[in-house]
């Protein structure tokens, strides 16, 4: 999945440490526990029960976590900001 946009270096390395920070165990994936404090820290009003529709979204290769390609294309899309 490519980005819409193309994004700076620095823009990328920030997107990076928001990602790490939301990888808790650092296997460069965030897995549905993850992603369910990610929405909690970002979005606060998201009800739980939407959260997994969400992520299923997001994980467009349906392998039950979203990388980093995946993460970036959220961000860009803005779609954290709803």
């Amino acid at each position: 999945m490519e980005p819409q946009t193309k994004l700076t270096e620095q823009q990328l390395n920030d997107i990076r440490s928001e990602f790490n920070f939301f990888d808790r165990d650092g296997n460069g994936m965030i897995e549905l526990p993850e992603f369910i404090e990610l929405l909690t820290v970002l979005s606060p009003k998201t009800k739980v029960s939407s959260v997994e529709e969400g992520f299923n979204l997001i994980d467009d290769n349906h392998d039950g976590s979203i990388d980093f390609e995946e993460f970036v294309h959220w961000w860009q899309e803005g779609w954290w900001e709803y």
